[in-house]
């Protein structure tokens, strides 16, 4: 059946909310899953349980791994110091560790003890580690040797209450692994890097910025592997700085990197050692529940952020959340992406300033949405432009065969908007079946290709069930100069696919979206607010007729959040939307033909859309044989 929906059906609001109540403070919304195994991750002090958080920007990952650090329990084992002291075999350094904050008290006692005003006994009594008597037990005589009695403290934990946590925002060899001074005793030469600065605690890193060199990631997990073998007591060799190789710290280092969906697969995929060194893998949501639990928790972070800005008026809020779901393109989603909503707000506080208000109305948080979209809307007027005056050919009126106004979205930058594109179809006897134009051209993408063969089994499956499916039909984006990728075009090209083997006039004031099966089911497609909106602009353009639409699935109903000067054209009747979840209604609606059922014998009822299309296809098939 067709619904087509009304503006009730379609207005969303977060009005009639008072959001006095709530304080600031919250800077990570929902992700429950995400931060039970990241607590979980970081309370394992083992080799392999680094970390490896996913999710998009502004999600607020990072602030989650800060928080969770903070509250965490410093641990005595981790907080301990660590020297690097003279070794005979001068290439290879030795490193010392000692409880926290006592390495200056032993290079005190080391000291006394060159220069004979300490003995043996006396450091020994002080100084009982294995390690360390061997150290002394190495040591040549102090006169001509002072160097072999001077530590190179390397970490001093001394009044440290937590473990130690570094950002490493530009990671490169030297930053992160240290280097060595040539002109030094070899032991006294090494200027440790983050990796060893972060012994006992946590270094996190952006994990496209490290793997990105690919020498760089080969260093991190041969270190995370030294220390491995370090703390399991078992000889190995330090990474190579200079002509000095030092032992590694037996301290773990727990590495967190934040990164992407993309990153994670790629490192999943092609990686051998990634899964054994990154068992811990919490991944961010995009969104989450609208429920009463996250719209607190999002008001919440924007009063944090927005200290020092103009206080926002409940109103101010709601069109925030109103405009969180649009970025999470569900209705009864909220984007986590919190730093857009931050962002959001400080540009609605400076229009409020600049319009003399006292707090943030709503109007202007709307304002600063529309401010957005205009700032990145030239190539959307210029092709509004084109519509106006011809250059782009196109009918938002009548009915053609052959041809639909499907809708694409196109990304500029950090915008990105809806526009109809002109979607034809030519069909001849032939063996060819289906040819993707775009294809040809070099400018479709992989997913438009898989789309179209999908077209071609649905022919098959609908129709061509006891004779060959023999055709010629190329399917073209016409004017389109860029790659076409995606399946949301394919329904628009199914149906100008059906028209054009039929010879069936449809209308072309109703304009498509929507992907589709071999089977025929109806399936959600992205971007669904700005190609309505991209028809309705396109249609506004040269005149608005009262009977223009668009077709949509059913099951994107959940994602429209529509800007409310369309609700208004819709509540008007100046402009429709018609949800279906069957396709044999959609043609239908744009075709005024009925669909036809098939009866005992397997033929569709005479004078129906369907029976036009099998009996065009048996047609083409004989002359197809005939050539």
């Amino acid at each position: 059946m067709i619904r087509e929906l009304k503006a009730g059906d379609i207005v969303l609001s977060y009005g009639g909310r008072s959001f006095s109540g709530i304080e600031p403070g919250c800077r990570t919304v929902g992700q429950e899953r995400a931060l039970g195994l990241l607590r979980m991750g970081l309370s394992i002090d083992r080799i392999g349980y680094n970390i490896f958080l996913s999710g998009d920007d502004g999600s607020g990952r990072l602030n989650a791994v800060l928080n969770e650090i903070e509250s965490m329990e410093p641990g005595s084992s981790s907080l301990k110091d660590a020297a690097y002291c003279w070794n005979p075999d001068g290439k290879r350094p030795r490193v010392l560790l000692f409880p926290q904050g006592t390495a200056s008290a032993f290079q005190e006692d080391l000291t006394k003890f060159g220069k004979g005003t300490l003995s043996r006994s006396g450091i020994d009594s002080r100084w009982p580690k294995p390690d360390i008597q061997r150290f002394l037990s190495s040591l040549p005589p102090y006169g001509g040797h002072e160097d072999a009695y001077r530590l190179n403290i390397v970490l001093d934990r001394s009044g440290m209450a937590s473990r130690p946590t570094i950002i490493e925002s530009h990671p490169s060899h030297r930053s992160l692994f240290g280097s060595a001074d040539s002109k030094a005793a070899p032991h006294l030469s090494i200027q440790i890097g983050s990796y060893q600065a972060a012994s006992g605690g946590f270094l996190i890193l952006d994990a496209g910025e490290i793997t990105s060199d690919e020498e760089l990631w080969k260093t991190l997990k041969r270190y995370i592997e030294m220390t491995e073998r370090a703390m399991s007591s078992r000889n190995v060799l330090g990474e190579m700085m200079s002509s000095v190789r030092p032992d590694p710290i037996p301290m773990l280092t727990k590495v967190i990197l934040i990164g992407n969906e993309n990153t994670f697969d790629t490192l999943s995929e092609k990686d051998g050692k990634f899964s054994r060194y990154f068992r811990i893998t919490p991944e961010f949501d995009y969104a989450v529940d609208a429920d009463e639990k996250n719209i607190e928790a999002t008001v919440s972070y924007l009063k944090s952020a927005g200290k020092g800005l103009l206080p926002p008026s409940d109103e101010a809020f709601a069109e925030i959340l109103r405009h969180s779901s649009l970025i999470a393109e569900d209705r009864s989603k909220l984007t986590a992406e919190l730093s857009l909503l931050g962002d959001l707000l400080e540009e609605s506080s400076i229009l409020a300033a600049a319009n003399g208000h006292t707090a943030i109305e709503g109007a202007d948080v709307r304002e600063a949405i529309h401010n957005r979209e205009w700032y990145g809307s030239l190539t959307e007027e210029k092709i509004e432009s084109e519509i106006r005056t011809g250059a782009m050919v196109i009918a938002l009126s009548g009915t053609k065969t052959g041809i639909v106004n499907g809708l694409a979205v196109m990304d500029r930058g950090s915008s990105s908007f809806g526009t109809p594109a002109v979607i034809s179809v030519a069909v001849a006897p032939g063996t060819e079946g289906i040819v993707n134009i775009e294809h040809e051209a070099g400018l479709s993408g992989g997913i438009h290709d898989k789309g179209l063969l999908i077209l071609e089994g649905y022919l098959r499956h609908r129709y061509a069930r006891t004779f060959p499916l023999s055709l010629y039909a190329g399917i073209c984006f016409e004017q389109s100069y860029a790659e076409v990728d995606g399946d949301s075009a394919s329904l628009a090209e199914l149906y100008a696919l059906l028209s054009a083997i039929g010879g069936i006039p449809i209308r072309q004031d109703i304009a498509v979206t929507g992907s589709v099966s071999q089977m025929g089911d109806l399936l959600p497609v992205g971007g669904i607010n700005e190609k309505i909106e991209g028809f309705y602009n396109a249609c506004l353009t040269t005149g608005l007729t009262g009977t223009q639409g668009v077709i949509i699935p059913e099951v994107n109903i959940s994602s429209l959040i529509l800007p409310r000067h369309i609700e208004k054209a819709i509540d008007e009747h100046r402009f429709h939307i018609y949800a279906i979840g069957d396709l044999d209604d959609g043609m239908a609606l744009l075709s005024g033909m009925p669909i036809g059922e098939r009866d005992r014998k397997g033929i569709f009822t005479p004078g129906s859309y369907n029976r036009k299309v099998e009996d065009a296809l048996r047609e083409l098939c004989r002359w197809s044989q005939k050539g």
